[in-house]
């Protein structure tokens, strides 16, 4: 099955600025919305932001105005500009894809629901 790949994490200090990449890998017909969710230690997994295909975005209001979804359809890849950054958004950072057509030997296959790996951003005071 379709993996996506997350990466981009790391330890930041309170204010700066990290951007988060997440890849659809495998032979890609289309992909339909991604999203990146977050999920603090000893807290429920949160919606940030999703992308439709078509760019349209949505954000949690937290993170309006600092945050910024994007993606690269050639790449298959989204990606999640995050400006001053504060320590409470220490968190496991997921992309999502809710829906993806893969192709094999001419054959399509739709996954739904496909989650990255996850990583790690963690931001220090």
């Amino acid at each position: 099955q379709m993996q996506p790949v997350d990466s981009g994490g790391g330890l930041v200090q309170s204010g700066v600025s990290l951007r988060l990449s997440c890849a659809a890998s495998g032979t890609i017909f289309s992909v339909n919305r991604m999203g990146w969710y977050r999920r603090a230690r000893g807290k429920q997994c949160e919606l940030i932001a999703l992308i439709s295909s078509g760019g349209t975005t949505n954000y949690e209001d937290s993170v309006k105005g600092r945050f910024t979804i994007s993606r690269d359809n050639a790449k298959n890849t989204v990606y999640l500009q995050m400006n001053s950054l504060k320590p409470e958004e220490t968190a496991v950072y997921y992309c999502n894809v809710d829906q993806v057509i893969t192709v094999k030997r001419g054959v399509k296959t739709y996954q739904y629901d496909r989650w990255g790996q996850g990583t790690q951003v963690t931001v220090s005071s």
